[in-house]
């Protein structure tokens, strides 16, 4: 097909002859060949491909009957969901149609003769039903990627962490079953090593880190009053990290390249993040006035005593282990880390501000596949009074 010219889709250009594409809006777009035969086609794109579907031809699919499966599709892309495979779905037999559901069923029936309780097979249909059919149940098993499965384990992950993990196990086998018989192209993104360790901590840590406790927000004050009260560059950094709700890492790596003090912006890269996307972080004018008293300009913000080094991710704590904040401490079992979880009870419960923003200033990944579709800009604007508003909190005159 040649396709020459594009026009807005009216009666007038409807008569036009000749090789060209009528837009209607919303990805449908008429095609009329050379040879004047026309199609509606509806143009889209998902997860940065772009793909098309054939509609029909007019007159027997007219304007308002492809407007209507455009609006289908368009409502499916919008709940992540690939309209190609359930068009293909249309177009086939369904026996022909693996979905997940339906390889979770044949993989349970096969093993089940090498199962020695009837109630092992009635555990794994017990598990797919209620946490995985849900979410992709019935979607075509080779479109079942990390996202997807993330999004049935994550959310119990650090609550029913053992539940979770064998949630993930039983999806990993069903589709190594798949991959095997063809239906999967593979990877399995459901393994653990190379795949979801890198997004998830190990179970194991989850279950010792319940006995760190994080500071309630109405103590801050008091502890910054104190840390304020230091000049050493562990408390500076421990007043940074606080003020800006980042992780330990982040802060002990931070350079001079990363702040903007005019823009009031510390944008730290991807490489150095957890989910391996930059983030920015809009600075308070309390986190501005800290900055601007560093004894050094260049470099990192907390260099260590060594030259060229910053300090190690084992100073702030100890800092709080000095001063009686550690784990066995006098005031309270706390580590630098633990701020994060303050920020975040103190938004719960002191500010009437959306989940999203909160989320975005901790940079968590948005579990719901299709919110995070939606939800491209990190609210960067947004931020800007929810951190000053933290900071002032922080900051404030501690109560007697």
């Amino acid at each position: 097909m040649v396709v020459k010219r594009t026009y807005q889709l009216t009666t007038h250009n409807m008569d036009k002859e000749g090789p060209a594409r009528l837009y209607d809006g919303g990805g449908l777009w008429l095609y009329i060949a050379e040879d004047h035969s026309r199609q509606w086609v509806f143009q889209y794109r998902i997860n940065g491909t772009e793909n098309q579907i054939e509609l029909g031809s007019p007159p027997k699919v007219t304007l308002q009957d492809a407007r209507k499966q455009a609006g289908i599709y368009r409502s499916m892309k919008a709940r992540g969901i690939d309209p190609i495979h359930h068009h293909k779905a249309e177009q086939q037999n369904d026996a022909t149609l693996w979905t997940f559901d339906r390889c979770a069923e044949a993989y349970i029936e096969a093993k089940s003769y090498e199962w020695t309780s009837k109630k092992h097979a009635a555990q794994w249909r017990a598990t797919i039903n209620t946490y995985c059919s849900p979410v992709f149940g019935q979607l075509p098993v080779d479109q079942i990627d990390v996202d997807l499965v993330l999004e049935v384990i994550e959310p119990l992950w650090y609550t029913k962490t053992e539940t979770a993990s064998r949630i993930r196990g039983r999806i990993e086998n069903i589709l190594s079953w798949a991959i095997v018989r063809g239906y999967h192209p593979g990877p399995n993104p459901a393994i653990w090593r190379g795949f979801i360790e890198h997004l998830l901590p190990n179970k194991n840590r989850i279950i010792r880190s319940r006995h760190h406790p994080s500071m309630p927000h109405r103590h801050i004050s008091a502890f910054m009053h104190d840390l304020q009260s230091g000049n050493s560059i562990s408390a500076q950094a421990l007043q940074f990290l606080i003020l800006t709700a980042a992780r330990t890492g982040e802060v002990i790596g931070a350079s001079w390249a990363e702040i903007d003090l005019q823009a009031r912006i510390w944008t730290i890269p991807a490489h150095r993040m957890k989910a391996k996307r930059k983030h920015r972080v809009p600075l308070s004018s309390h986190a501005i006035t800290l900055l601007d008293n560093l004894p050094t300009k260049e470099g990192w913000l907390f260099p260590s005593t060594y030259p060229g080094r910053h300090i190690s991710n084992m100073a702030m704590l100890k800092y709080m282990r000095d001063k009686g904040y550690g784990i066995k401490g006098s005031r309270g079992p706390y580590v630098p880390h633990g701020f994060r979880s303050t920020f975040r009870d103190w938004c719960a419960e002191k500010t009437d501000l959306p989940r999203e923003l909160a989320e975005a200033a901790l940079a968590h990944t948005l579990r719901n596949k299709v919110e995070a579709a939606y939800q491209r800009s990190d609210l960067l604007e947004k931020r800007r009074p929810l951190m000053q508003a933290w900071a002032d909190y922080c900051c404030a005159k501690p109560s007697q």
